[in-house]
């Protein structure tokens, strides 16, 4: 059974950073990407970053303040937030996509809460 469990949410001020993390387990399959979400409180859930084995991918809304890193031995993938603002605040899902089809795989989020 796979599982993905994210840490390092919290509370911040304006101006912060926080560090993400998210460990995926029971993963018996190639992995083709790994990424982080976020979903505001009435928004939809939207991409944050997104890494494979040739690129990586930004929202315009962070380029230049987050930075997507992943340890593929350890099927884990960071999100290193800077200069945080208040409209960062949201839950972050981690996101793992399988190979062979495409298939998405969630964890249950962790939340980011940016002060003004």
């Amino acid at each position: 059974q796979v599982q993905l469990v994210e840490s390092g949410g919290g509370l911040v001020q304006a101006g912060g950073s926080l560090r993400l993390s998210c460990t995926a387990s029971g993963i018996m399959f190639r992995i083709s990407a790994m990424g982080w979400y976020r979903q505001a409180p009435g928004k939809q859930r939207e991409l944050v970053a997104i890494t494979n084995a040739d690129t990586t991918n930004y929202a315009d809304s962070v380029k230049g303040r987050f930075t997507i890193s992943r340890d593929n031995t350890k099927n884990t993938v960071f999100l290193q937030m800077n200069s945080l603002k208040p409209e960062d605040t949201a839950v972050y899902y981690c996101n793992v996509k399988r190979a062979y089809n495409g298939m998405d795989y969630w964890g249950k989020g962790t939340l980011v809460t940016v002060s003004s």
